[in-house]
C-alpha cells in the first residue's frame, strides 16, 4: 500500500465509485469515498431504475388495449400517474438504501465524506470544509450529466431533461422529444403509452443512429405505428415558449414545420462531470467532450489518478462503470495491469420491441477489412414470439467468412435484452456459427431464436420442423 492518510481516495459516489470502493476494501485498502450529492449516481437515481419501472408500468397500460390474444377482454383509460410515480420513487429509495447505504456499513474500511472536493496533487484531495484528505492514490469517479444541444432559444425557453420528465407532478398532455437515441425513445415511448401526444425530432437519419441501420429503420416504424410522430434527417432552427406551450421549428429537407407541445424534453446526450475538480491545474488531461483522457489501465496522464465511469466518457453504461471501477481500482493499488476491454460489450435500449446489440456491424466489419457473412431472422420464425403473438422484429447475426467466428449480434425484439448475453460471449470467447448451432436451446424460448438465426446463415429455416438440429 502507499503513503497517507489513505490508501486510495475515490472522488465519485455512483456506481463506478461504490464498485472501486469496494475492491480497494476487499483488498485491504483503507479507502476514502468522498461525493457531495446523492449517493448512489445517475442509474439508481434518476436513470435506470426510475425509468425501467415507468417503462414496465407504460407497457402494462399499453397491454389493455393492444394485446394479440382474441378472448381476453380489454380495457381503456388514463392512468394514475401520481401513484405511478410514487411506486418508482419507493423502488429508487430502497435500492439507495440496501445498495449504497447498507453496502457502506458493511465496509467499516471505507470512510465516507460528504462534502464537494476537489484535487490538488495527485496525492491530496482538498474538501469544502477545508481538511485536506491525502492517499497513495486516487481515482475519479465523477459521472456525467444531462447536455442541451446551442439551439437559439432552446436556454431561454427551458426544458426537461430525463430526470425532471420522470418527476412530473402531472402528465403532459403532449411532448416533444429532441434526440432519439435510447434515452429519448425510451421515454417518448413510455410518454405516448401513458397517453401524451408525443412528436420526436432527430438530426440523424433514422433513430438509435448509433446501431445498425436496419434495426433503427424498423424501429421507427414500429413508433409511428403506435401514434407516435417521428420525424428523422431533420434540422431544428429554434425553440420558442408562451402561454400556449413550446413551439419546435424545424427543418424536414427543405419544408419548414413546427411542432408544439405542452412540455419539450431534451436528450441529447451526456458529457463528463469533469470541470471545477482542478484535474487540468495538476495535470490531468481532458477530451473535446471534457472526458477525461486515460490508457488501457484507466490511468490518467498523472500517473497516480486513475478514472473510472461515465467521467471518461461514452459508453455510459452503469454496469460499465462498475467495471471500470473495480478494474481502477485493482489497478491502482496492485501491479496486476488489467486491461479495459470493451470489445464484447453488449448495448440495450428498453423500448418495445426493445433493441440489443453486441460486436460489429456489416460496416463495421468491412471497415477492418472483414469480409462478413449475414444472417437476418424474422421473429415470425421463433415459436415463443409465435405463441405471444408478437413477431415484432428480427435477429442479425454477423460472422467472419474466413474463421466463421461470430463477430455481431443486432436483435430487435420485445425481451432483446433477455437474449444478447449469449452472442457476447459467442464473440468474447472466439464461438463460431457451428460452436452456437451445435449447442441445446430449449424450446419456446427468444434465445431459441439465436440458434436459428445461426442456422440461418446455411439453411432455409421455414424449412425446419420444429427443434430441428
Amino acid at each position: 500500500m502507499q503513503h497517507g492518510e489513505f490508501d486510495i481516495a475515490i472522488v465519485g459516489g455512483g456506481s463506478a465509485g461504490f464498485a472501486a470502493a469496494i475492491k480497494g476494501a476487499e483488498l485491504g485498502a483503507r479507502v476514502a469515498l468522498v461525493e457531495a450529492g446523492t449517493l448512489g449516481g445517475t442509474c439508481v437515481n434518476v436513470g435506470c431504475v426510475p425509468s425501467k419501472t415507468l417503462i414496465r408500468a407504460a407497457e402494462a397500460q399499453h397491454r389493455r388495449v393492444h394485446h394479440g390474444f382474441r378472448g381476453v377482454s380489454t380495457s381503456d383509460g388514463r392512468p394514475a400517474w401520481p401513484t405511478v410515480r410514487a411506486e418508482k420513487d419507493a423502488l429508487v429509495a430502497e435500492l439507495r438504501q440496501t445498495k449504497y447505504w447498507n453496502v457502506l456499513r458493511a465496509y467499516p474500511s471505507i470512510t465516507l465524506f460528504q462534502e464537494r472536493a476537489s484535487l490538488v496533487s495527485g496525492h491530496q484531495v482538498r474538501l469544502a470544509s477545508g481538511r485536506t484528505v491525502t492517499a497513495g492514490k486516487i481515482v475519479v469517479t465523477t459521472g456525467a450529466s444531462p447536455w442541451a444541444p446551442p439551439i437559439p432559444g432552446l436556454a431561454e425557453a427551458g426544458y426537461l431533461d430525463n430526470a425532471s420528465a420522470m418527476a412530473l407532478e402531472h402528465l403532459p398532455e403532449s411532448l416533444i422529444v429532441i434526440g432519439a437515441s435510447s434515452v429519448g425513445l425510451e421515454l417518448a415511448q413510455m410518454f405516448a403509452r401513458l397517453g401524451a401526444r408525443v412528436t420526436v425530432l432527430e438530426a440523424l437519419p433514422r433513430v438509435v443512429p448509433a446501431e445498425d441501420a436496419d434495426i433503427g429503420n424498423a424501429l421507427g416504424d414500429y413508433l409511428r405505428s403506435e401514434g407516435l410522430e417521428v420525424h428523422t434527417d431533420i434540422q431544428i432552427d429554434r425553440v420558442g415558449r408562451s402561454r400556449d406551450g413550446y413551439a419546435v421549428q424545424f427543418c424536414a429537407g427543405r419544408e419548414p414545420r413546427t411542432a408544439r407541445a405542452d412540455q419539450l424534453l431534451v436528450a441529447t446526450g451526456r458529457r463528463a462531470n469533469s470541470t471545477g475538480f482542478g484535474l487540468e491545474g495538476i495535470g490531468v488531461t481532458l477530451g473535446k467532450k471534457g472526458e477525461i483522457v486515460v490508457n488501457d489501465f484507466l490511468q490518467t496522464t498523472s500517473a497516480d489518478i486513475y478514472a473510472a465511469g461515465d467521467v471518461i466518457g461514452d459508453p455510459m453504461f452503469v454496469y460499465v462503470a462498475a467495471h471500470g471501477g473495480a478494474l481502477a481500482a485493482e489497478n491502482a493499488l496492485t501491479e496486476h495491469g488489467r486491461r479495459y476491454d470493451l470489445s464484447a460489450l453488449p448495448k440495450v435500449t428498453f423500448t418495445d420491441p426493445a433493441v440489443a446489440s453486441v460486436g460489429l456491424t456489416e460496416d463495421q466489419a468491412r471497415a477492418q477489412e472483414i469480409e462478413p457473412l449475414t444472417s437476418k431472422l424474422p421473429l415470425e420464425h421463433v415459436p415463443r414470439a409465435l405463441a405471444a403473438r408478437d413477431t415484432r422484429g428480427f435477429i442479425k447475426l454477423v460472422a467472419d467468412s474466413a474463421t466463421q467466428k461470430i463477430i455481431g449480434a443486432h436483435i430487435l425484439a420485445a425481451e432483446a435484452g433477455e437474449m444478447i448475453t449469449e452472442p457476447a460471449l459467442a464473440i468474447k470467447f472466439g464461438l463460431t456459427i457451428e460452436d452456437v448451432t451445435s449447442a441445446f436451446h430449449p424450446y419456446l424460448t427468444l434465445s431459441e431464436g439465436i440458434k436459428l438465426a445461426a442456422q440461418a446463415f446455411t439453411k432455409d429455416v421455414g424449412k425446419l420442423s420444429c427443434c430441428a438440429a
